[in-house]
């Protein structure tokens, strides 16, 4: 059992209004439980899992069926609990949020950083990229003031000592990682809804039913350029789009850009 197993005090649980300080101290102590001495003299039952326990269960259901599944009673059934049960170990949604968008910065594999500096850079984006597309749900927390925990400090500190030893300032390694974080969240995003569209139809399917009719209705002379590049590309990509290629090509130009000449 980890070291926050006891009841929440009842004005941080969902939907009551505690004060912010002690709702921070509250969470702070959640993400970073396994940093401090267990807690002594809890009140009440002894608990059948922990906070680890409701986090995986709560992640493994995101995963599964979306981050609008996710509710403190729907956890509970993932674990065989009673939603009430649930509070004894996490506050709330909000909360529950936080400790899983620290847990999955926690399984990040370690970046390399014996590569040299473009390869350092490529990976940085290509983990944060890799991340969302295995975590769909990610893209619909909300990142700003994200509290840090354990995972995404270690994180972060693995992204700055991945950019370091480029000839940057402390704000310019910063501004490194949120550049390549930024392109690789949105290349990911486009990613996901190619994917969920490819699920639904097949692009050959899709442009089957549509080419001909767009043909038929857009006066190709008014749009030539359209009309010879949309081709171009279709023929090489076999759909509308090539995200995974245009995040190769994107973050190639922007190491180019980030690395001294």
């Amino acid at each position: 059992m980890d070291g926050y197993s006891r009841r929440a005090p009842a004005s941080s649980r969902e939907g009551s209004a505690g004060r912010p300080a002690d709702s921070a101290r509250t969470l702070l102590e959640l993400l970073w439980r396994h940093s401090l001495p267990p807690r002594k003299g809890g009140r009440g039952p002894r608990q059948t899992v922990s906070v680890d326990d409701v986090v995986t269960a709560a992640i493994r259901l995101a995963d599964r069926e979306g981050y609008d599944k996710v509710s403190i009673r729907a956890v509970a059934a993932e674990l065989g609990l009673r939603p009430m049960s649930l509070y004894t170990y996490v506050p709330s949604k909000d909360a529950l949020t936080a400790l899983m968008v620290d847990a999955v910065a926690a399984a990040d594999a370690p970046l390399p950083t014996e590569l040299p500096a473009r390869e350092r850079l490529a990976a940085v984006a290509r983990q944060v990229r890799d991340e969302f597309l295995a975590h769909p749900w990610l893209l619909e927390v909300p990142s700003w003031r994200m509290v840090l925990g354990p995972g995404r400090m270690r994180r972060y500190e693995q992204q700055l000592a991945a950019v370091a030893r480029i000839g940057l300032d402390d704000p310019g390694m910063d501004r490194v990682i949120s550049v390549l974080t930024q392109f690789a969240t949105g290349n990911a995003r486009t990613a996901l809804a190619a994917a969920g569209s490819t699920r639904e139809q097949s692009d050959a399917d899709w442009w089957e039913t549509y080419g001909p009719l767009l043909t038929e209705v857009m006066p190709a002379a008014e749009y030539p350029l359209s009309t010879r590049v949309g081709a171009a590309v279709g023929e090489l990509y076999q759909a509308p789009g090539d995200p995974a290629g245009d995040f190769e090509y994107g973050l190639a130009r922007l190491i180019d850009a980030i690395l001294p000449t």
